[in-house]
């Protein structure tokens, strides 16, 4: 990419942005647009604007953001959403502070530097930034220093400042974070899942002996002043099919109703009844009465919905069960406590919010969910060896000057001045992020299939997965694929070359990642807050499809930030600024406007638009610490080969202690702070609550919406139903 294309990327990219922000203040003073700028604010009864009118500066929002409190984001979306804050102002402290040294004394060492010009052209050009292209970015850079130059002292001394820096700024985050869990966790409000444990790998019962006889034995017999009683998991797989099926039917009638109400006219007060197929989808088969079939359909389904409840309570009882204590104490304890000699049996654990709980992966014992466990890093391993794979082919092939050489038939047209300027600006990162678009649906389903008990832990899992394939596809894909047709018949011709190569193809890629920095915060952001897409969905959803109030909440229903991509994605760039912050600094600034952004942007988007899923109290942090402590690591060991290639023989030795001192730091971060996440601190359990806790509500709340009665005896019926199964044998069950 040359300088005029780099140019024409930044200066579309920022031009884009700011239509998109005029845009969102044109369109989030509309009040029909409310439902899409606002619902987090609506749906707590609060007013847009808190009193005021409608702002007409295009950076009022920005005023609001930075006059926002930490309090303010834990009241309007939570714990977890303010630790995601301290992510984006943590990663921003590291940049900041980094980039003070790093841009004044780096940037002269560079541009002042004389290289000696090599006789051999193409060996010149692998330590260029750019690949002997963008000459002005090349010469502000570490490539632009000779080998063995006493110059790359410099570069040694920010590396060191650069990793002491993340040090400690991780450490405040990591204390910050940790009081801010304990506050949450240690608040008078009654929380329902501070009263709850969940129970797995359950024996079974002695002959004679019910399930739920033998589970409230053995918790009574060790709690007996706080047990309170204990919920059998079931298996829920048909009364749920039965349940989404007459929800399903009660929707329909409830838009036909709303239809046939607004048919009703001055000029035809009896209306037009609404007409539906009792075929697939309603598209085919005979025509029928939509109210009269729905309205059947609902009865029908009411007995059957009734009848199987009965049935999977009675029969369908599995070996996990939810334990409710009186004490919130005794409930942490318990969650942290061995209470079996073996480790498959009696496994407990703290309870997660009602609502999170995937049921049916309660069950699953323990050393089933090893095996799944293992067989889903063996898949997910394959995924990103096999995404790699075309991830690097279109890196490589994405360039134009490979464009052309492999499709000929396309160079008339590329060749083309404006079209040359617009693909070399856009299309190889594109490229990039329509393939890490397919990915995060399928990695989610991955980690549900090991067995994980709750939606967090699952989000948190796939995290974790997305981010490493981020890691090595995007980041390592791309690096070597950038160089993969130019490099190839030298590491042919000569293996054991093929070290020095890699560690020369890392700054052959800035420019690259430089325009997916630029494109992520201008145009990804700007889309994020314009909410364009949102606009137009429950737009047209408003029109033609939603009749009763309901199906109108639901289109307007915001969702929460989408930690599982939205954290990897983060990290990604973190990884990247890290990486390239010594070898080419002028990234830092990019790196600094795309967290600074984002923490403006997405500040809006917390207290106005988006509401959390879920509650895990900050238990994201220490897989967002860890990552970026890996990130920091990469970056050292990248430094390493790269100072090696440099023929930095004094220098480079001294690199080895950096990785050695990261392990250091994340042992001692882990011993220090790791089990208060892990676990709920009885110090802070303890503290007084500012009323009794409802344990009749406590209990209900755990019951699945399938299992609901309409009769409101859910407590009887669980019982009753438990007591009654006693087994024949003591292997039965």
């Amino acid at each position: 990419m040359d300088f005029s294309s780099f140019l024409t990327s930044l200066g579309t990219s920022f031009i884009l942005f700011l239509v998109l922000m005029f845009l969102f203040t044109w369109l989030s003073r509309r009040p029909g647009n409310h439902p899409v700028y606002y619902p987090n604010r609506l749906l707590k009864g609060l007013d847009p604007y808190e009193g005021l009118r409608a702002p007409r500066n295009p950076f009022a929002w920005i005023r609001e953001a930075l006059s926002s409190t930490e309090a303010d984001v834990i009241r309007m979306s939570g714990v977890d959403s303010a630790v995601y804050f301290v992510f984006l102002s943590t990663v921003l402290g590291i940049l900041v502070i980094s980039g003070v040294i790093l841009l004044p004394v780096l940037l002269p060492v560079s541009a002042t530097a004389h290289t000696v010009i090599k006789a051999a052209v193409a060996a010149a050009a692998n330590s260029t930034t750019s690949q002997g292209s963008f000459d002005d970015l090349d010469k502000l850079s570490m490539g632009h220093i000779e080998e063995a130059s006493p110059r790359l002292w410099a570069f040694l001394i920010s590396t060191y400042w650069v990793s002491f820096v993340t040090y400690y700024l991780l450490w405040k985050a990591y204390k910050h974070v940790s009081n801010l869990r304990a506050t949450a966790l240690m608040s008078p409000e009654v929380r329902n899942e501070q009263f709850a444990v969940i129970v797995r790998d359950i024996p079974p019962a002695p002959e004679g002996q019910s399930r739920k006889e033998h589970v409230d034995s053995y918790f009574r017999a060790m709690y007996p002043d706080t047990f309170y009683r204990s919920m059998i998991v079931t298996d829920n797989a048909k009364v749920n099919e039965i349940y989404e099926e007459l929800q399903g039917y009660k929707k329909k009638l409830a838009h036909a109703e709303a239809v046939y109400a607004l048919s009703k006219t001055t000029a035809k007060p009896e209306g037009t009844k609404p007409t539906t197929k009792t075929g697939f989808l309603g598209l085919v088969g005979q025509k029928v009465d939509a109210l009269e079939y729905y309205d059947k359909k609902v009865k029908e389904l009411v007995p059957k919905l009734e009848a199987e409840r009965k049935a999977t309570l009675k029969d369908k009882q599995q070996c996990a069960a939810v334990i409710f204590f009186n004490n919130r104490v005794t409930a942490a304890s318990a969650a942290q406590s061995l209470h079996d000699k073996t480790v498959d049996a009696w496994t407990v654990m703290d309870s997660p919010q009602p609502h999170q709980i995937i049921w049916s992966n309660l069950p699953k014992r323990f050393y089933t969910r090893r095996i799944r466990q293992y067989t889903i890093y063996f898949i997910v391993f394959l995924t990103i060896f096999f995404y790699m794979i075309p991830i690097g082919f279109v890196s490589a092939l994405t360039t134009l000057a490979n464009l052309e050489k492999y499709l000929p038939f396309l160079k008339p047209i590329v060749e083309q001045t404006t079209i040359k300027t617009v693909l070399e600006a856009y299309l190889p990162q594109i490229a990039l992020i329509v393939f890490l678009a397919l990915l995060p649906k399928f990695l989610l389903f991955l980690s549900k299939q090991e067995g994980i008990p709750s939606e967090s832990h699952a989000q948190r899992a796939a995290s974790g997965k997305y981010f490493y394939f981020s890691v090595l596809n995007v980041f390592i894909g791309v690096t070597i694929g950038s160089t993969l047709f130019t490099t190839f018949k030298e590491i042919e011709e000569h293996p054991n070359s093929i070290v020095d190569l890699l560690a020369k193809s890392l700054p052959g890629s800035a420019t690259f990642f430089l325009t997916f920095v630029a494109l992520k915060f201008f145009v990804g952001y700007g889309i994020e807050l314009s909410r364009i897409i949102p606009l137009l969905v429950y737009h047209l959803q408003k029109k033609y499809v939603c009749k009763s109030e309901n199906e109108l909440r639901e289109a307007w229903a915001p969702g929460d930030l989408g930690y599982a991509t939205r954290i990897p994605g983060d990290m990604l760039i973190v990884t990247i600024v890290l990486c390239y912050s010594v070898i080419a600094p002028l990234i830092i600034p990019f790196g600094i406007v795309y967290f600074g952004l984002g923490w403006l942007v997405l500040r809006n988007q917390v207290l106005k638009v988006y509401v959390p899923k879920y509650e895990s109290y900050g238990r994201t942090w220490p897989h967002m610490y860890i990552r970026i402590m890996a990130s920091l690591m990469l970056y050292q060991v990248t430094m390493l080969g790269y100072f090696s290639a440099k023929k930095f023989v004094k220098g480079a030795p001294l690199v080895i202690l950096l990785p050695i001192f990261s392990i250091i730091f994340i042992l001692v971060c882990n011993e220090k702070f790791y089990r208060s996440f892990a676990f709920t601190p009885l110090d802070v359990a303890c503290r007084e609550l500012k009323e009794t806790p409802n344990m009749e509500v406590i209990f209900k709340s755990y019951v699945p919406p399938c299992l609901h009665s309409d009769k409101g005896d859910d407590e009887d019926q669980f019982e009753d139903h438990a007591l009654s199964q006693v087994t024949k044998t003591g292997s039965a069950v």
